[in-house]
């Protein structure tokens, strides 16, 4: 997962950094809370770094961290001592930093007198804001300014941008404080075993018409929201028990950071999209925002729903080569920083994404399947139809009837699968393939949106348009199985360059093509055994790239690392095909993998050798929490159970595969067609409570979504 504009390129934000979430805003800081303008620090409102320098002083002198401690994805509390002015080693005076995020920063600063005589203090905060886009900070570009000095109004400091296309200010609001230039002051005394607290609160205004008077920082920070809504996410989403502990800290994991992870429309109440990464993709992401909606389906619905609608609103409607925008096509990222406009010709979406579009298909089947077909009928089914134009016409630049990208502006993404690095597609002998390309993987979920949609016109009755739908996706899978294929090597071609040559590295992107189910099922084997070998497996998951290719990195971004999403889908097409032992081998090297990660799988990692390092070696700037690496634990557990609802046929399919290192496992809570359900796998035996009479329990592996198609299935083969 890269930005439109670069990978993240940012630079270290120093040893214990911590960050807060709350919607689209973050916060990092030094491990004492202070925010500094030479790092990639700050507090960051719609992709703006509002607040730049953020450094409290106590008589002088910084503040000696002790610890952070995180209570929420939005709340931390800092532990600091203030530095004695005598030389001495200990210091009587403790410094606590209780910092919350909302819609802006609010920090009580509290300072503990722990001798027997009265300290007098000077807590001085010194603020500082560049309003300097995202981009820039995350690029580590320095002297980025664009605001003007500080002024005092009332009890509020305040600075104001200048020089950008956007007018903002940050209001930092402190009672009885004095306020000088862009420091903010509290001269106390504080007796004896006593303490002081003094308060901060700055909030972000993108609305100068307001009068300062109107403004009020304290009310409009202060605010339970933040805390309901998290209480909410926990209490609705499904609980896991399993006998291995370190697995179900694994889950539990997973779900918070989901949770913090999630993006709230002020615009339309009730409507929730998930970011895709901490801290710099806190953006609605189309590719991401999709397969992690697809992958929590079992936690809660409502995000896949709430992504697609929100897409839909964002759809393409017209040829634009600056933005990459074309009808019907589905967006990449949006961002709302500065300079994002000037850099994508006056809009703040860029739609440099080839696969986006078909995974808003696939997710609309999906969630269709999951009982939820009067909603996609009823106002996203024109969407679809939509995006399937694109596909048809758009996306297969040449007619070949493959879905390839070629950028349409320097400024965009070179590549634009999701391996959208610029040397993320490349031949076995480690040369750059050419645009236009035709990557495997997107063939599969062009493959899967036309099943998608076929199915959605049987559910509706429609026969004639399931059938050319049904029909489109035989061909498909037909051309493909035959082009893709490199009978010499057992393995199928990451793409097809802009000659129709075949791109023969051997990477893990055919693993994605058994999860949408258009490999053959004779070739299916020789994929398997391929994704499973020595030069792809590593022991703590399958590589992007195979070990015997000729760009092969371990260290990179995508050409020889592990990618826990990657992985899960690959073990979810395994599981598909039959091969069993091997999705599980998958699924316990990366629980093991996150085990040695604290519990949370980052965005990817090295791809050493389990054998010859025994731990995962962190990948540098890998985002950590991040969507769909959050998301796979999950979508490996609805894999392991084989749990596939598909409402459109009243059924669900449950039939379990728990590897002996899991223990019994009991998921409590699950959301189905409006009930709440549970499982329990233990000794063998499955038990299922709390499912509607209406839905028909099968005890196998669902068919493919392509044989449930009547009016066409034996033409398809799987």
């Amino acid at each position: 997962m890269t930005g439109w504009s670069e990978e993240n390129t940012a630079g270290s934000a120093g040893e214990g950094a911590v960050t807060l979430l709350q919607g689209t805003s973050f916060c990092i800081s030094f491990a004492n809370g202070d925010m500094n303008p030479e790092r990639p620090h700050g507090f960051f409102y719609r992709d703006t770094r509002f607040i730049s320098d953020w450094s409290l002083s106590v008589n002088g002198r910084p503040v000696e961290p002790l610890e952070a401690i995180l209570y929420d994805p939005y709340r931390a509390v800092f532990i600091g001592r203030a530095e004695r002015t005598d030389g001495l080693a200990d210091s009587n005076l403790l410094v606590e930093r209780r910092r919350s995020l909302n819609h802006g920063v609010h920090e009580d600063v509290t300072v503990s007198n722990h001798s027997r005589e009265p300290a007098a203090c000077q807590v001085q905060l010194t603020v500082g804001a560049d309003f300097a886009d995202l981009f820039e900070v995350k690029a580590g570009l320095k002297e980025v300014a664009h605001a003007q000095p500080a002024e005092r109004h009332t009890d509020n400091l305040i600075i104001e941008s200048e020089g950008l296309p956007i007018t903002a200010r940050i209001v930092v609001a402190a009672e009885g404080a004095e306020i000088a230039g862009n420091r903010i002051s509290y001269s106390v005394v504080i007796p004896p075993q006593q303490k002081w607290t003094g308060s901060f609160t700055a909030l972000p205004d993108l609305d100068r018409s307001r009068s300062l008077d109107d403004l009020n920082p304290r009310v409009q920070v202060h605010s339970t929201l933040p805390e309901e809504r998290l209480m909410e996410w926990r209490r609705n989403v499904p609980l896991a028990r399993m006998d291995n502990k370190d697995f179900e800290k694994v889950l539990e994991q997973s779900q918070a950071d989901l949770g913090s992870l999630r993006i709230f429309d002020p615009d339309h109440p009730g409507r929730v999209v998930v970011a895709a990464g901490s801290p710099w993709f806190m953006a609605l992401f189309g590719r991401d925002s999709l397969l992690t909606s697809f992958m929590t389906l079992p936690l809660d619905p409502s995000l896949a729903l709430g992504t697609l609608q929100t897409l839909a609103e964002r759809q393409g409607t017209e040829v634009d080569p600056r933005s990459e925008e074309q009808p019907g096509k589905i967006l990449h990222e949006v961002r709302f920083g500065a300079s994002a406009g000037q850099l994508l010709g006056g809009d703040n979406a860029y739609y440099g994404s080839v696969d986006a579009t078909p995974l808003f298909v696939t997710l609309a089947g999906e969630l269709t399947r999951w009982g939820f077909w009067p909603e996609v009928a009823g106002s996203l089914l024109p969407a679809v139809d939509k995006a399937l134009d694109w596909i048809t016409q758009y996306g297969d630049i040449d007619g070949d009837g493959f879905v390839e990208y070629a950028r349409a502006t320097d400024k965009g993404l070179l590549n634009q699968g999701w391996k959208d690095s610029w040397d993320g597609v490349n031949f076995a002998d480690g040369r750059l393939a050419s645009p236009p390309i035709a990557l495997c993987e997107v063939q599969g979920y062009v493959y899967a949106a036309y099943i998608s949609r076929a199915l959605m016109a049987q559910s509706a009755g429609d026969n004639r348009l399931a059938a050319h739908w049904g029909s489109r996706a035989a061909d498909l899978k037909r051309a493909f199985n035959e082009q893709y294929w490199l009978e010499d090597r057992g393995y199928f071609a990451i793409a097809l360059d802009h000659d129709k040559r075949p791109v023969d590295s051997c990477a893990s992107n055919m693993g994605h093509c058994l999860w949408s189910g258009i490999v053959d099922n004779d070739k299916a084997p020789l994929v398997a055994q391929r994704l499973m070998s020595p030069e792809m497996f590593c022991g703590w998951g399958v590589r992007t790239l195979a070990s015997d290719m000729g760009a092969y990195n371990p260290a990179s971004y995508h050409n020889g690392s592990v990618w826990p999403h990657d992985n899960a889908l690959i073990a979810g097409g395994l599981m598909r095909y039959g091969f069993i032992d091997e999705a599980k081998r998958i699924v316990l090297a990366l629980f093991n993998a996150a085990t040695q990660f604290g519990g949370r799988l980052p965005e990817l990692f090295c791809g050493l050798d389990r054998e010859s390092y025994p731990v995962p070696v962190p990948y540098p700037t890998s985002c950590s929490p991040q969507a769909w690496a959050a998301a796979a634990p999950v979508h490996l557990m609805r894999m392991l159970l084989r749990f596939d609802p598909c409402m459109t046929h009243n059924g669900l399919w449950l039939a379990p595969q728990i590897p002996a290192e899991l223990g019994a496992l009991r998921v409590t809570n699950l959301p189905l067609a409006g009930a709440r359900i549970s499982v329990t796998v233990a000794d063998g035996q499955t038990q299922v409570d709390g499912i509607p009479e209406s839905i028909e329990l099968h005890r196998k592996p669902r068919k493919p979504l392509a044989d449930l198609l009547d009016v066409y299935a034996s033409n398809t083969g799987n």
